[in-house]
């Protein structure tokens, strides 16, 4: 198994070399098509990395990621699985390229908010809401004693 290279991106501009010691892959059955071989052959892929340890990553990287894929987490381990194609080779191929793609979009440091100005439609509406609600509250009060 090789080093997985993460391309150049936002966050990681150098890009991402993740060594091979660092990646664990097992094999599974897999469901679907595949005929007599599905049964015989492990071809489903699960390739897991350890974020909170690898070398890959520097302390901010290493913050960005577990704070933006702490949902797909188990501890500080994320896994993938690929069992879309019939062999295994595939599968590991693709299971590669969703990790580097996952890892290239989490590093990628947040786009900042573009403030945007208020239509005049809705600022005309605003306006004429506050007036009836003005409306409705002077009604209410008592009459002045003129």
């Amino acid at each position: 198994m090789d080093d997985l290279h993460v391309s150049a991106g936002p966050g990681a501009p150098a890009g991402l070399t993740v060594p091979a010691a660092e990646l664990l892959e097992q094999f599974s059955r897999a469901s679907g098509p595949g005929g007599q071989g599905v049964n015989t052959t492990d071809s489903r892929v699960q390739l897991s990395i350890d974020l909170g340890t690898t070398t890959a990553l520097d302390d901010a990287q290493r913050a960005l990621v577990l704070d933006r894929l702490a949902a797909r987490l188990s501890g500080t381990v994320l896994t993938i699985s690929a069992a879309e194609h019939r062999s295994q080779r595939q599968n590991r191929a693709a299971a590669r390229a969703r990790l580097a793609e996952l890892l290239r979009e989490a590093v990628a440091p947040p786009t900042p908010r573009r403030p945007t100005r208020r239509t005049r439609g809705s600022q005309r509406r605003r306006l004429q809401d506050k007036r009836e609600r003005s409306a409705l509250k002077q009604d209410r009060r008592a009459p002045r004693a003129d």
